[in-house]
């Protein structure tokens, strides 16, 4: 099969790019996903608004697929779909400090400037609320924040109690950049549900283009090579192995899988390619910068009156952003959780899920084999940098207070022995049903049965009374955003840090780009999804502009 533009990975990047790309009919392009299609018929799981299970699926997901953070390996939930992260996210939809672009053309990504991509923000969105130069309003995704109807009342006192202790309610989390408690910006349907990318940017009448070839269930195993050019990649498929070949090839499969097949091709550091007996084609610093924003977080068991009203609800719908004085304004970033889980269990469990919105800890990312069916290893690194630790014992110190008006407070945290209680199964929902009605029983004895079934003997007290005890739990207990980002730069040819140009061309290699989250050179204070689709918006008007 021979193609002109040749798309591995169909996320929120890959799917855009197919979209765009296809404009010219002149084009012919082909997308490559090794995950399912959402149509003809979209899961409701994924379709809904609330997305608190689609991520639990394993056929959303890579298998195998985990990453340290600053101790053992976990799994690491990667989607593996049509769509990509944007098909099981959390659906927000910030886009981060207008600094973090001026940073990233500081840093040789020349053309990344907030004035030059802040056009793309707003080419990509329907703002349903708010208009002016920072709002799009005919773009394919539509972003929205709950309206008083719709604001939990978990969420509603929080943000009460943090405008009375001196942080502002402010109108628009995408608006000018300030500190303060703000309605979470949701990409979200007028009919109330999810928006990936493989919808609303492939819609029925692009995928329809003759020019236009989506090949799910189709895994890219490596890349074909002559000399210093790629020329397309080897595919399996349902029927078997074949080659694609192509006059550009772009990888768009995440800050882990694109950089994985870059070092499997020999473009990468020289001297591991080598220990691994892989010939080096280009000595580039792949895998490198990887960057994510690490978490912990504050649970309080709620009573009924502060309980979700409506199931289907969004549960992420307050944002906390405040400034540590470590790193510029609104550094940290805290979500107000409405539930901390799909599950019955979590339906009585508020939380304040925190994060380093500019950290400056980094990992890599490396092969475990050159076996393109091995998955690749990410060691994120966490917490190296003693600056995103200080920040994460604060955020626990400032949630206390936050949180000072609910009985029962206590620190917690995505870890892999609750992601296993949270998964579907009958001998997990007994568990999950017998714990829930014990809380609700429990009276005067609710504190001591949370510390000895949820923290497992860790209180808040506790850590708040040691600074060494409160370091040692936040190390242990740290989790990710599922951001990974950074892993082939932009930045200058000759830079040694840089492994793109500025339009996502890997640096001495004809006819190969990357256009992910892999590009940030640094990591921006934003859930990723919305800089990751900006990026492939401006990424396929500078492709279209080139001749070739």
């Amino acid at each position: 099969m021979q193609t002109d533009i040749l798309i591995l990975g169909g996320g929120s990047a890959g799917c855009v790019l197919a979209a765009r790309l296809s404009e010219d009919a002149r084009l012919n392009v082909t997308l490559v996903e090794a995950g399912r299609d959402l149509l003809p018929e979209t899961p409701a799981t994924i379709s809904a608004r609330y997305p608190g299970r689609a991520y639990l699926d394993p056929r959303n997901l890579w298998q195998g697929l985990s990453a340290r953070y600053g101790g053992a390996a976990r799994r690491y939930e990667q989607a593996r779909i049509l769509g990509g992260g944007s098909a099981i996210n959390a659906l927000m939809s910030n886009r981060g400090a207008p600094a973090d672009y001026d940073e990233w053309a500081a840093l040789g990504a020349e053309g990344w400037d907030w004035a030059s991509v802040l056009p793309y923000f707003r080419k990509l969105e329907t703002d349903r609320d708010f208009s002016g130069d920072l709002h799009g309003d005919s773009g394919p995704l539509k972003i929205r924040r709950p309206d008083d109807a719709a604001l939990q009342p978990f969420v509603a006192a929080v943000m009460q109690a943090l405008q009375a202790q001196g942080h502002p309610i402010r109108p628009d989390q995408n608006g000018p950049w300030q500190d303060g408690v703000f309605r979470g910006a949701v990409g979200q349907s007028d009919q109330g549900t999810r928006q990936p990318t493989s919808l609303v940017w492939l819609t029925p009448q692009v995928r329809a283009r003759p020019n236009l070839h989506i090949l799910c269930d189709h895994q890219a195993l490596d890349l074909l090579t002559e000399d210093r050019r790629v020329t397309g990649a080897r595919i399996a498929g349902p029927q078997g192995t074949s080659r694609i070949t192509a006059a550009r090839t772009i990888l768009s499969m995440g800050a882990v899988h694109s950089p994985a097949m870059l070092l499997r091709a020999g473009i990468g550091p020289a001297a591991e390619l080598q220990a691994m007996d892989i010939a080096p084609l280009a000595d580039l610093p792949v895998g490198r910068n990887l960057m994510e924003h690490p978490s912990i977080a504050l649970g309080a068991w709620l009573p009924p009156a502060l309980r979700i009203r409506d199931p289907a609800e969004h549960h992420e719908q307050g944002v906390w952003r405040y400034s540590s004085g470590l790193a510029g304004t609104g550094d940290m970033h805290g979500a107000i959780l409405s539930r901390s889980g799909w599950h019955s269990v979590g339906k009585r469990i508020g939380s304040i899920f925190f994060w380093v919105n500019k950290s400056f800890s980094r990992g890599q990312v490396r092969l475990a084999s050159p076996d393109p069916l091995a998955a690749p290893q990410a060691d994120f690194n966490m917490l190296s940098d003693p600056r995103d630790l200080q920040r994460l014992k604060d955020a626990i110190r400032m949630g206390a207070q936050a949180l000072a008006g609910h009985a029962t407070v206590f620190p917690t945290s995505y870890t892999p022995r609750v992601a296993r209680v949270a998964g579907p199964g009958r001998w997990n929902a007994l568990q999950r049903g017998a714990l829930s009605a014990l809380l609700d029983a429990a009276g005067p004895m609710r504190a001591a049965l949370i510390h000895g079934l949820v923290t497992q003997g860790v209180t808040l007290r506790g850590l708040l009374a040691d600074d060494a005890t409160l370091g040692a739990f936040v190390r242990a207990n740290v989790g990710g955003t599922w951001h990974a980002s950074g892993t082939c730069r932009m930045g200058r040819a000759g830079d040694p840090a840089a492994v793109t140009g500025r339009d996502g061309a890997v640096h001495g290699i004809a006819g190969l780009y990357v256009v992910d989250a892999s590009l940030m050179p640094s990591i921006p204070c934003a859930n990723t999804n919305i800089p990751t689709i900006m990026l492939a918006e401006r990424i396929a008007d500078l492709l279209k502009a080139q001749k070739g």
